[in-house]
């Protein structure tokens, strides 16, 4: 842009939104409707990862839209895929479906048509939770219903092509010793077990044999049938390398984001939908995985999954979506201790978009201010929301357990905290109750470095009183005691209190505060942060 001018908002969103309208003026092709899509996993269960793909793809949807294109984002369930091992607290029965495909796999809970439609159906209503709008669309109806038989056709009458292709890319050479399709054993109904050896072009079958298989970690036995499967009709679905690129024809997608565990897959696919298909390649950008605290990529197989339901009965959509949107690029660490910290952010973003916080750098501004307007899914409230330390929250619903919202919210109106009436803090309250009850306070987020010299007695002395014998009659004046009596500035102790307690610079009258949570507890939080 002329003069380093920012781009929409001035967020990654916009800027990528911008390459992906270049690119496609470049390439020639129109620009009236630009879809972007997300793939939706159906064999196991959605996580944290698996949201934030599609609701990456909506804010490029968005920004498209924001810039005068019609866009719109396909949600599409891979329910053809096969069952390859069973999750983490579902039924032992499911052992007998594996290697169907998840579309035909009944649902265990029998809320939904199918297995692969219970999978689905949760990550939908995360989608939902968080104002994410879109197209659903089904492998077991876009294959049902003919929508791939040109391009499959077309792959499979290059197959010895494409298999050679494959190998010199990735290394893998199964696709020259077998055709890059899964039919689903008319037999057996199992999908990994029927190798496809043939295709007949002018019939558009597929003949295939039905063997033993590796399926995830186990050997599944084929039933020996030989047969055909039509192509037209859902009989089968194409292997990986080959899917995404058929997809982006038929559906004519323009954009598709993807993490870097599936990079081999989206090489060959880009060069089957240039090179087979004619279709260029959608525009794409590689997005790093969420980690756990150990390290590990959070995943269905680690036991680390963190879903889009489990992180919403603690924080709020706009936490959900702020964590996505702040940027794309850089692994990260993730788990249910980060919510305080979001929480606690969008309050301090919302502060900037208001103007109660100012921000020197125009860059910086800009950024900001357009973060925040993607983060209302550029449908920003016209004043600022009720701010109320979600650290304070959780404090105070661990304490009253009874009557909750009645009662913290009395307590918030004491601190001067929140006005008369209130206004949508108590479901904030309801939030913070759920992690309190769930979790506590895990660790303290007290200040990094090391607390020492004046400061350190007086945090000395004062959690000496609170742990003692004696109740003190005035907590504040005896913190007030401390910070004199060794030489420091009350306000500056007061700092390093909210610190140890909340993680925050300031908070409700700390005196009261910490009568309300317990003085021990906070005697023995004090000593934890000192040692």
């Amino acid at each position: 842009m002329p003069g380093g001018a920012a781009i929409g908002r001035g967020t990654w969103i916009d800027k990528l939104a911008r390459e992906m309208v270049d690119r496609e003026e470049d390439l020639g092709r129109g620009t009236g409707m630009l879809r972007v899509e997300s793939g939706l996993g159906a064999s196991g269960i959605p996580h944290m990862g698996s949201l934030g793909d599609a609701a990456r793809a909506f804010g490029v949807k968005l920004a498209l839209e924001d810039m005068g294109y019609g866009s719109e984002l396909i949600a599409y369930s891979d329910d053809l895929d096969g069952l390859r091992k069973i999750p983490d607290g579902f039924p032992g029965s499911l052992e007998e479906h594996i290697a169907e495909p998840v579309s035909r796999v009944p649902d265990p809970y029998g809320c939904h048509d199918s297995y692969g439609m219970h999978m689905s159906g949760l990550l939908l209503e995360g989608l939902d939770r968080i104002g994410i709008r879109y197209v659903f669309r089904r492998a077991r109806d876009t294959y049902g219903r003919g929508v791939l038989k040109d391009q499959i056709h077309r792959i499979l009458s290059e197959a010895e092509r494409i298999g050679a292709r494959i190998a010199e890319m990735v290394g893998q050479e199964k696709y020259r010793r077998h055709l890059p399709y899964h039919p689903i054993c008319a037999g057996c109904g199992k999908l990994y077990t029927a190798e496809a050896h043939a295709y007949d072009a002018r019939r558009r079958v597929v003949s295939y044999r039905c063997r033993d298989a590796a399926v995830g970690a186990g050997t599944v036995a084929g039933c020996g049938h030989e047969g055909e499967a039509d192509i037209s009709g859902g009989a089968g679905k194409l292997a990986w390398k080959v899917e995404f690129a058929a997809r982006w024809s038929a559906l004519d997608i323009r954009f598709e984001a993807h993490g870097k565990d599936i990079m081999d897959s989206v090489k060959v696919n880009d060069w089957v939908a240039d090179e087979i298909l004619g279709f260029p390649h959608p525009h794409h950008v590689k997005y790093e995985m969420f980690l756990d605290r150990a390290g590990r990529k959070i995943s269905k197989s680690a036991g680390n999954v963190i879903t889009p339901q489990g992180w919403l009965r603690y924080g709020s959509p706009q936490s959900v979506l702020l964590l996505l949107y702040k940027r794309i690029t850089g692994a990260r660490e993730l788990g249910f201790e980060d919510v305080p910290a979001l929480m606690d952010e969008y309050n301090e973003l919302e502060d900037v978009y208001f103007g109660r916080t100012a921000v020197d750098n125009p860059a910086k501004l800009a950024r900001s201010r357009g973060l925040y307007e993607y983060v209302n899914l550029l449908s920003p409230p016209g004043s600022p929301g009720p701010h109320v330390s979600y650290r304070l929250l959780v404090e105070l619903a661990g304490v009253f357990r009874e009557d909750r919202v009645p009662r913290v919210m009395r307590k918030l109106l004491d601190y001067g905290a929140v006005g008369e009436g209130g206004g949508g803090v108590a479901a904030l309250i309801e939030l913070a109750g759920n992690y309190a009850d769930d979790f506590g306070r895990r660790e303290p987020p007290g200040p990094a470095a090391p607390i020492g010299g004046p400061a350190r007695a007086a945090l000395d002395e004062l959690a000496s009183l609170l742990t003692g014998p004696e109740d003190p009659s005035d907590v504040q004046n005896a913190i007030y005691r401390a910070a004199k009596g060794n030489g420091v500035l009350p306000r500056d102790l007061f700092r390093t209190l909210y610190q140890i307690i909340l993680g925050t610079d300031r908070g409700p009258r700390i005196g009261p505060f910490i009568t309300d949570i317990g003085r021990e507890k906070v005697g023995r939080m004090i000593r934890a942060r000192l040692e």
